[in-house]
């Protein structure tokens, strides 16, 4: 083992949740007898699972690279202009002038946009340039063993090992990224049995080397997941001074009731009907001092592909450059210095012990910690929009904790 292997492997143990030190403890082979009971009961062959990673070690660099997600971690601002920069705008018009014949017919039998499709193939793989040169089954196989997903990895391996016994991809071309994502618009295993569809109509399902099949399969994804047609994923909005911010995130209103509580189109444009379809939820991607939208079902229909805000957000921000529309009026409260991951655990141990559950101690501002700052907020009579700040962090750190 090399010094670099090494030091990826200390700071990944750095960020090992300790929750998981037990599972952690469990030496691989051990994990791979366990998995391999789980298999048979599946339907798998013994001697073709142990043959298929009995040989294998698992991939520091894939813990790594776990621990450290940039649409997690990064701050949103810092990932949207990565995720909307001039040269993914400037190769995805070309993309889209290439390839139009397919996306025209793609955004007519399914109803997703030309653009949206095309902006995931560019958040993805960079129009199919960047697709991920790492062994899926290894990769699989390291996330399983190492516990912190096992449930969800396992089931994406066996799903892999579901598509080499169909006869879909062979060991050696078995590619993709770090987490198990394959070919130009990175499905998963199980993605690719339920979703992946033959788009040049050839009979095969390429989805590695067929632009073709590749995007076909990710409209056909998004169309499934409940894609409205003719719908906005999201506008932005003004907000009046006494908002309830409370209700970001988790409550679905009509545009109408928005606008009662004091939402109105940013720009002072007029609201265009069923620009959102029948309701929407408020965004607060950077909290009160940030931008503000309310997003439609498309929203959480992107976010289905990625569960992750600022994912959801590059997506819909690039199609619209794409198209030459403009992105967000508001600017990022970029004066504002972002949590470290530390920092979000210590503000999570607070929230808990104050009474509001966070749903665990990971470092990862997600929903259910926002959640539970908003409902702290509330209660001490802060403006409730649940961002996660260093100046919330102080006042957990003075708050009481509940009995």
């Amino acid at each position: 083992m090399n010094v670099k292997i090494l030091i990826l492997f200390f700071i990944g143990c750095l960020f090992w949740p300790q929750s998981l030190k037990a599972e952690q403890q469990l030496s691989y082979s051990s994990w791979l007898d366990q998995f391999v009971q789980r298999a048979v009961s599946e339907g798998h062959k013994e001697v073709k699972v142990r043959t298929l990673l009995a040989d294998l070690t698992p991939d520091i660099a894939v813990l790594e690279r776990d621990r450290h997600q940039p649409e997690f971690t990064r701050p949103i601002w810092k990932y949207l202009e990565s995720a909307v920069s001039p040269l993914r705008v400037k190769g995805g018009k070309q993309a889209m002038q290439d390839h139009a014949l397919i996306l025209n017919e793609l955004q007519s039998s399914t109803g997703v946009p030309a653009e949206i499709i095309t902006a995931i193939w560019g958040l993805e793989s960079a129009y199919g340039k960047i697709q991920g040169d790492f062994d899926i089954i290894r990769s699989l196989a390291t996330l399983a063993h190492d516990g912190r997903r096992r449930n969800w990895a396992e089931g994406e391996l066996l799903a892999a090992m579901t598509m080499l016994d169909q006869g879909a991809v062979t060991r050696e071309n078995l590619k993709g990224a770090w987490a198990g994502a394959m070919g130009q618009t990175q499905f998963l295993p199980s993605t690719y049995l339920e979703y992946a569809v033959d788009g040049d109509a050839n009979g095969t399902i390429d989805i590695w080397n067929s632009k073709a099949d590749a995007l076909a399969s990710t409209a056909n994804y998004l169309r499934r997941h409940g894609w409205k047609a003719d719908k906005s994923w999201g506008v932005e909005v003004n907000l009046t001074s006494n908002f309830p911010y409370h209700l970001a995130e988790d409550t679905v209103l009509s545009i109408g009731s928005w606008q009662v509580r004091g939402a109105s189109l940013a720009e002072d444009r007029q609201w265009s009907k069923d620009e959102l379809g029948d309701a929407a939820r408020l965004l607060l991607p950077a909290g009160a001092k940030g931008p503000k939208l309310l997003v439609s079902g498309n929203f959480r229909v992107i976010k289905r592909y990625n569960n992750s805000t600022a994912y959801a957000l590059g997506v819909g921000l690039l199609a619209r450059a794409l198209v030459d529309e403009h992105g967000l009026i508001a600017d990022w409260p970029q004066d504002v210095k972002p949590l470290q991951r530390a920092q979000i655990k210590q503000m999570q141990e607070l929230l808990r012990s104050n009474g509001h559950d966070p749903g665990g101690v990971d470092g990862l501002a997600g929903p259910n910690t926002r959640r539970a700052l908003r409902a702290y907020q509330q209660r001490i009579g802060l403006l409730a929009d649940g961002f996660a700040s260093e100046q919330m962090l102080q006042n957990l750190k003075v708050s009481k904790p509940l009995p």
